[in-house]
C-alpha cells in the first residue's frame, strides 16, 4: 500500500482565472492505493456522504484509467467537497502520484499534471488545471495548454470557509462570456503585477493584483456577505481579498501579524449575516506528498 498527502488549492487568485493556483499547507486530502484487477474507491473524512464511489464518477477513477492502474483506492478527504478549495484536485493529485509510483509509471511531476486534469473534468465538465497543478507542484503555478511555470513564494493566508454550497458547473454557468477592452486591460495589469508579487515574496503587491473585473464581481452574486466579509478582511489588515476557485471560500492575503485578526473577522462577518464559517490559517505550500 502507498499513502500520499496532496494540499487543498485555491485557483483564479481574482485576475488569474482559470490560470493561476497556489498550494495550501492545509487542509489537505490523503489516498491510500493497492494494486487490484479493478479500480475500487471508498471515501471517509469531510463531505464523504456527498462524494460517488463509482469509479466512473469519482476524479480517482478517471486518474486510475488514464495511469492503466487499476486499484483499491481510499480517500480520506480533508477538503470539503464544494469548498472552492480545489477538493476534488487534491484528491486527483493524490491518486496520480500515488498510482504513478504503485505501478513504476515514471512520469514525471509535470506529466502528472495533464492526468489528474482529467480526473477534475469528471466534476466540473473540462480539463483545468489549475487546481491540480499546485496540488502536485507545490507554490504558485500559471497553468497553460502547454504546460505549467511553477514559482515558490512565502506569503501568508486566511481562507474563510462559510457554511454554503456552490457547484464549480453553477460557478462557471454565471462567467460573462465577453469582456470590454478596458477591463482586459485592467485584469492584465493585475495578474502581472500578482505575479511580481509572488516572485518577490511581497505580500502587498499580490494583494494589489488580486482585482478583477470580470470573474468575481459575477460570482461573489452567488455568495452571501461576500462584500461585507471583504471589507472585514481589509480592515483587520488584508491586502488581497478575492474568491477561492468558484467559491464559496474566500481568500486573504494578509502581511505580518494579521492573520489571527483576519481570521477572526472574516468569522464574525459571516456570523453577522447568519452564517456559520470556519477560517484556515495558512500559506503557500508544498505539493503532493509520498507518506
Amino acid at each position: 500500500m502507498l499513502r500520499v498527502r496532496a494540499p487543498a488549492t485555491s485557483a483564479n487568485l481574482g485576475s488569474g482565472f482559470d490560470t493561476f493556483g497556489v498550494a495550501l499547507d492545509r487542509p489537505s486530502d490523503v489516498v491510500a492505493v493497492e494494486k487490484a484487477d479493478r479500480t475500487s474507491i471508498e471515501v471517509s473524512g469531510v463531505g464523504a456522504r456527498f462524494i460517488p464511489e463509482d469509479p466512473e464518477q469519482n476524479t480517482v477513477g478517471a486518474v486510475a484509467d488514464a495511469l492503466d492502474a487499476p486499484a483499491r483506492i481510499s480517500i480520506e478527504k480533508g477538503v470539503r467537497p464544494a469548498s472552492g478549495l480545489g477538493s476534488s484536485a487534491a484528491s486527483a493529485a493524490a491518486a496520480a502520484v500515488a498510482l504513478n509510483e504503485l505501478y513504476e509509471r515514471e512520469k514525471s511531476r509535470e506529466e502528472l499534471v495533464p492526468i489528474a486534469a482529467e480526473g477534475e473534468a469528471v466534476v466540473s465538465g473540462d480539463a483545468h488545471a489549475d487546481n491540480v497543478a499546485p496540488s502536485i507542484l507545490g507554490g504558485f503555478t500559471i497553468a497553460r495548454d502547454d504546460g505549467v511555470t511553477r514559482l515558490d513564494a512565502d506569503i501568508s493566508l486566511v481562507v474563510c470557509l462559510p457554511e454554503l454550497v456552490i457547484s464549480t458547473r453553477d460557478a462557471r454557468q454565471v462567467v460573462p462570456e465577453q469582456a470590454r477592452m478596458p477591463a482586459v486591460v485592467e485584469t492584465v495589469r493585475n495578474a502581472a503585477t500578482l505575479t511580481a508579487g509572488i516572485a518577490r515574496s511581497d505580500p502587498t503587491l499580490v494583494g494589489r493584483g488580486m482585482d478583477d473585473p470580470v470573474v468575481t464581481p459575477a460570482r461573489a452574486e452567488l455568495i452571501d456577505g461576500y462584500e461585507q466579509v471583504r471589507r472585514a478582511a481589509f480592515d483587520a489588515g488584508a491586502s488581497g481579498v478575492t474568491i477561492s476557485g468558484a467559491g464559496p471560500g474566500i481568500l486573504a492575503v494578509c502581511p505580518d501579524g494579521t492573520q489571527r485578526d483576519i481570521a477572526l473577522a472574516t468569522i464574525e462577518t459571516f456570523a453577522d449575516a447568519g452564517i456559520e464559517a470556519r477560517a484556515f490559517q495558512t500559506a503557500i505550500g508544498s505539493g503532493a506528498t509520498l507518506l
